[in-house]
């Protein structure tokens, strides 16, 4: 049973890679636009460690996004003041009650302000 258990591990391990671990095979073409800070925002929304945006909502070039929160799209044009994504980010409970279940990023110091304001650069990508 152990064999089966390895082989089952590695084919997901190479499924993972095989996807590019949620981006797409699109990503370095789309990103060759992006400024600096916009590509280590992308790198922050999109990775499964502090941001792991994906894991609630749909971005363009993600897989295995989430369905929790709204999508994340036209950013700019939904929050047209910088400084109001960036205090969502912050602390969400301010823009939506206690009851969010988005995690307070900057509140909690789950992400520094300068990581803030590299996924505020991406998400006005979108």
């Amino acid at each position: 049973m152990k064999k089966f258990t390895s082989v089952i591990t590695t084919a997901g391990a190479a499924a993972l890679l095989a996807t590019g671990m949620g981006f797409s095979g699109a990503t370095m073409a789309e990103d060759a636009g992006l400024s600096e800070s916009a590509k280590k925002g992308k790198e922050i929304a999109f990775g499964r460690g502090a941001g792991n945006c994906l894991a609630c909502h749909q971005m363009k070039g993600g897989n295995l996004a989430g369905n929790i929160g709204p999508a994340l799209i036209a950013m700019e044009a939904r929050y047209p003041e910088r400084e109001d994504l960036v205090a969502v980010l912050k602390d969400p409970r301010d823009k939506f009650g206690d009851q969010t279940i988005m995690p307070p990023f900057g509140a909690n110091k789950i992400l520094s302000d300068e990581e803030i304001n590299n996924i505020v650069d991406y998400l006005y990508t979108l």
